[in-house]
């Protein structure tokens, strides 16, 4: 219950911060949307990873994505959370870009999953986990690969993926319970053939 207590005071303070920071900005202060950048550039890249296949074409996204932020943020109405809206822009962004170009790479690249002090041995089974990881995640259908992308490896709830995709709640629950059904399946059969 405490956890619970303490998850909403932080997200509290973090609407509030981002209020504070938005309202600046639209006031002319490039230093609150500079800070807003900084905030949520992370969360920006990890989603163009997941779509990308290079940094180049990563940081192309990010900047489209933040100069789309920047001309919309009056349109911010503050009935979701920034990160959310963000999210969504970026989503919608990679989305219409993958369809113009055609390609897709699922899950976070291994270069945002970072990992200190690893063997050479260590450094291998990561790259091989993964690598099958990665497969098995694209083999799903999209809309369930998709789900599992947002809610597993994006950290991000169940409500906000529905603001992002359009999908209902209890849709993106049964896209995620068959994913993982499916994973287990497939990740059972890759153990039993080594």
């Amino acid at each position: 219950m405490a956890g619970r207590t303490f998850d909403g005071i932080e997200k509290l303070l973090i609407n509030k911060r981002d209020e504070f920071l938005i309202k600046a900005a639209l006031n002319g202060d490039g230093k609150a949307f500079s800070a807003l950048i900084k905030l949520y550039k992370k969360r920006v890249v990890a989603l163009g990873m997941s779509f990308f296949k290079n940094a180049d074409d990563t940081d192309d996204f990010v900047q489209e994505v933040f100069v789309k932020v920047y001309t919309n943020l009056s349109k911010f109405s503050f009935k979701s959370s920034f990160g959310t809206w963000i999210t969504k822009i970026a989503y919608n962004s990679a989305v219409n870009s993958v369809t113009r170009r055609k390609e897709y790479l699922p899950l976070a690249n291994e270069e945002l999953i970072q990992a200190k002090d690893l063997s050479p041995e260590e450094e291998e089974m990561k790259r091989v986990t993964l690598k099958t990881i990665r497969e098995c995640v694209a083999s799903l259908p999209e809309n369930y690969g998709l789900c599992v992308e947002m809610y597993f490896f994006h950290g991000l709830k169940h409500d906000e993926i529905s603001e992002i995709t359009g999908f209902p709640v209890n849709t993106i629950k049964s896209y995620i319970f068959r994913a993982k059904k499916l994973l287990a399946e497939n990740l059972r059969g890759v153990v039993y053939e080594q």
